[in-house]
């Protein structure tokens, strides 16, 4: 089967692949299979789904998930989200946390992973944030830095499941 998406120009790609908000019909194009090549994502049910999707809803733009979509394919070929902490440093400021940033393996070097990221980071700025975090593994961090992330500190974990 051919790859449709690389087949298209740079500049068709520009203008085609835009960055929008998640949508409740996003589940059946695709978007948990495209979660599942970032990370464990076991299958959600219509019920989940939707429920989960309403409750980020109500958080407004404290947290946002947003995606590409290739029209031609109605496949959803990139996502990403940012959540919005508010502190008491920095004078009750905000910090923007990017999480899930994930592109279809079929569609990656188009650029799509930096839309994303810039339109998080946007976000996250226009929200009144005085930074952006994210925690990436070290096969990434060269793509992270030509993003214009910086490497500062590190990363500890502790699983409960």
């Amino acid at each position: 089967m051919e790859n449709k998406i690389n087949s298209f120009s740079h500049d068709h790609d520009q203008k085609k692949f835009q960055v929008r908000k998640l949508e409740q019909s996003d589940k059946s194009k695709g978007f948990i299979e495209l979660l599942q090549q970032l990370s464990v994502c076991d299958s959600v049910s219509d019920k989940e789904f939707e429920e989960r999707f309403q409750e980020l809803s109500s958080l407004g733009d404290d947290h946002v998930v947003c995606v590409i979509e290739d029209d031609q394919l109605q496949k959803i070929i990139a996502t990403g989200s940012v959540f919005i902490e508010k502190k008491f440093l920095r004078n009750c400021g905000k910090v923007g946390h990017i999480e899930d940033v994930v592109v279809d393996s079929s569609a990656r070097g188009l650029q799509l992973g930096k839309k994303i990221l810039e339109f998080l980071a946007e976000h996250a700025r226009s929200s009144g944030c005085y930074k952006v975090i994210l925690d990436c593994g070290a096969e990434n961090q060269g793509f992270y830095e030509k993003c214009g992330f910086k490497h500062k500190e590190i990363q500890m974990v502790r699983y409960f499941v």
